[in-house]
């Protein structure tokens, strides 16, 4: 099959491809789209962010944050008073939501926690793995283009359960020095106490390196632009983080069963994220795909956030009309997607099918946004193709697990010799000895 020329491709709205070739070279593409001279330059600034903050702490984090947004935060900390004004000030209605998702959410991750292994020797010896949590963790909730509550929720939480002891939260504010007051009351309502109105690389660095008003955590979680991921790639190793998210992005497999008023509802849920999300359709019905272009329009009719969409869908979006549902996994577990819904006749066969993706939503009735919200598994999944080695965040992101080897002198008599052996093997000749001496 050929692919559809350029010419009739809509403006504003995602490419069509018949070709498997071509729908692997242009999802290969997809998955890269971070990458280029315009992270290059953002990471010789995001260096010299790390370093100011690093040398002058406080007054680094303020003039920084003045810099770029317009206010200088001062003071840097939200205060308890504050959080706890911004959960009365939240519409009931809204209130009542927060805490359902706070709920389910809270009910999944705390069935995540890991448990402490033991194990006996043939020979006597203890071993195991003990998981303790952290002692801090940070959270990075992003702001800008929108405010994310469910943020705020899908990151205290999992810390919350691992037992973390001290939770900090930093956070854009707007121009005037303000906070989102849902991003407060969900912070409240995870038991998030300590809370600084500042954002972007500079925030990373203080949670990193520590200032002389925030001090300095052992975890980073949560997501951020360019900016804030390459700052916490930059950081990693002084301090351990979550993941290094890239933008957004859903991939769609469905067949002729599927409504395209719900493909298209989803793939706009999406797109309407940023210009750089994506989203993708993979689909046996050469009908839906026909159809889908239209069903976009009209959805798109008076869309709060159309510009942004149609610059996801013309930049990053795909179709691609396959000849089977296996040739769509195939290509779904080469792209690795974020997010992957399934709308054929028997979602949970194809769902055992898929190997790499980050989030499967199964079936007609679990849209993306449930798993963005309240479904209960966290929304911070792998994105441009890390699917393929590392999953969501979880409770044991906040965790670190401790070997545990206990010998008895039976244990060690019989297994010193071959320690010997590859002590020698290796030219180590005191670690040979160590066991030579107990043994003599």
């Amino acid at each position: 099959m050929s692919t559809l020329s350029t010419d009739s491709i809509q403006s504003g709205l995602p490419r069509c491809l018949h070709n498997t070739a071509d729908a692997e070279h242009q999802l290969d593409l997809i998955s890269r789209r971070t990458t280029g001279s315009t992270q290059q330059d953002a990471t010789t600034t995001v260096e010299s962010i790390l370093d100011q903050v690093r040398n002058d702490g406080d007054e680094a984090v303020m003039a920084l944050t003045e810099q770029f947004d317009g206010f200088r935060p001062e003071p840097l900390q939200v205060s308890p008073t504050e959080l706890h004004q911004a959960w009365d000030q939240t519409p009931a209605n809204l209130r009542d939501a927060l805490e359902l998702a706070h709920r389910r959410i809270q009910d999944f991750h705390q069935r995540q926690k890991p448990q402490n292994l033991d194990v006996k020797g043939v020979h006597g010896e203890q071993l195991g793995r003990r998981w303790r949590p952290v002692q801090a963790a940070g959270l990075y909730i992003p702001g800008g283009r929108a405010s994310y509550p469910s943020t705020v929720l899908m990151n205290a939480v999992p810390a919350k359960a691992a037992g973390v002891g001290r939770v900090v939260m930093v956070t854009p504010a707007s121009p005037d020095g303000t906070v989102n007051r849902t991003v407060l009351a969900a912070a409240h309502l995870a038991g998030v106490q300590e809370v600084y109105r500042v954002g972007g690389a500079q925030a990373i660095a203080a949670l990193a390196f520590g200032t002389q008003s925030i001090p300095r955590v052992d975890v980073i979680s949560g997501p951020g632009n360019l900016y804030v991921t390459l700052a916490k790639k930059l950081v990693y190793g002084q301090v351990g983080i979550d993941s290094l998210a890239g933008p957004s992005e859903v991939l769609v497999i469905a067949d002729a069963s599927a409504s395209v008023t719900q493909v298209a509802s989803d793939l706009l849920a999406q797109a309407e994220h940023d210009p750089l999300a994506a989203a993708i359709l993979l689909t046996t019905s050469q009908g839906l795909a026909d159809a889908l272009p239209a069903e976009l329009e009209r959805q798109l009719a008076g869309h709060p956030r159309e510009q942004i969409c149609r610059q996801s869908l013309e930049a990053w979006g795909l179709v691609v009309v396959c000849d089977s549902l296996e040739e769509c996994a195939c290509l779904s577990d080469r792209f690795a997607p974020e997010h992957l819904e399934l709308l054929v006749e028997r979602p949970r066969m194809l769902a055992d099918r898929i190997q790499q993706a980050g989030a499967i939503f199964i079936g007609p009735w679990s849209p993306e946004a449930v798993g963005d919200y309240l479904a209960g598994p966290n929304h911070t999944l792998p994105t441009c193709g890390s699917a393929r080695y590392s999953g969501a965040l979880s409770v044991e992101t906040f965790m670190r697990h401790t070997s545990m080897i206990e010998f008895s002198r039976e244990a060690l008599e019989a297994t010193g010799g071959a320690v010997i052996e590859l002590a020698g093997s290796e030219g180590l000749h005191s670690h040979a000895n160590s066991v030579r001496v107990r043994l003599n």
